[in-house]
């Protein structure tokens, strides 16, 4: 069971150390800023759990990502935990999810909330705006679920993220088809941020469930060294990337 002293105590490691989310010890690396507005950071307690539950939000997402017992998954923008809770009667008492945000006040909250519901499959970490933290090699699924848009460095924290991922891992993003400044990001200009830093997109759809849109992608084999990413402008055609065999054609909305 996770004890408060040794959360505090992740929570202070992973905000100071100098190690990158792969374990290695981070390089100095100029990476572009994003050319496009940045989301302000919005509420760690999004909407009302009991209506989000009703729209069968949760269960459609962790369906669409193929979450099954047993796997080790993230949750990053974990907030006050709507899906942290909801992955970790998922993947069961064999399976792992590492819930993390850069809210130190959240994660407490959170952290209240996994011994209260005597969560042991659940780990808390802090995070840092450009990087994620996570361990290398370690999950089978990464969700970024209503956040991505407010990841104020996205090329350097997509660059951190993509060693965490399991081979055969997916990321999958969950947001909402408008301009970032109204907390949304186009799909074509996500596509194209993410095949910056070396993701494929393998599956789109827009579900009514989601009151947006559903992506997945895979990590390809190599990351793009950091001088090599070129940032996606506003109505860029995201032609790096593109739907795998197999994706589903966007439904209209």
């Amino acid at each position: 069971m996770l004890r408060l002293s040794a959360f505090l105590l992740s929570l202070a490691l992973a905000g100071c150390s100098p190690a990158g989310g792969n374990g290695e010890v981070a390089e100095e690396a100029d990476f572009p800023a994003a050319d496009r507005p940045v989301s302000a950071l919005g509420a760690t307690a999004f909407a009302d759990e009991n209506l989000r539950d009703s729209r069968q939000e949760a269960a459609t997402v962790m369906d669409l990502a193929g979450v099954r017992p047993g796997m080790s998954v993230a949750d990053i923008g974990a907030g006050e935990g709507y899906y942290t809770v909801r992955l970790a009667e998922a993947v069961g008492p064999q399976g792992r999810v590492l819930a993390q945000d850069i809210d130190r006040g959240a994660l407490l909250r959170l952290g209240d909330r996994v011994e209260g519901d005597r969560l042991d499959n659940v780990s808390i970490i802090g995070g840092s705006p450009d990087d994620p933290h996570l361990p290398a090699n370690s999950f089978d699924r990464i969700f970024l679920i209503h956040m991505y848009h407010e990841v104020g460095d996205p090329y350097a924290f997509l660059w951190h993220l993509h060693p965490a991922l399991r081979s055969g891992g997916q990321l999958v993003v969950v947001d909402v088809d408008r301009r970032p400044d109204r907390h949304g990001i186009p799909p074509q200009l996500l596509f194209c941020e993410l095949g910056q830093v070396g993701y494929r997109l393998v599956e789109f759809i827009r579900h009514p469930a989601l009151a947006g849109y559903y992506a997945q992608f895979e990590a390809m084999a190599e990351r793009p060294q950091p001088e090599d990413i070129r940032p996606c402008a506003m109505g860029d055609s995201g032609s790096k990337t593109s739907v795998g065999a197999g994706g589903r054609t966007p439904a209209p909305q």
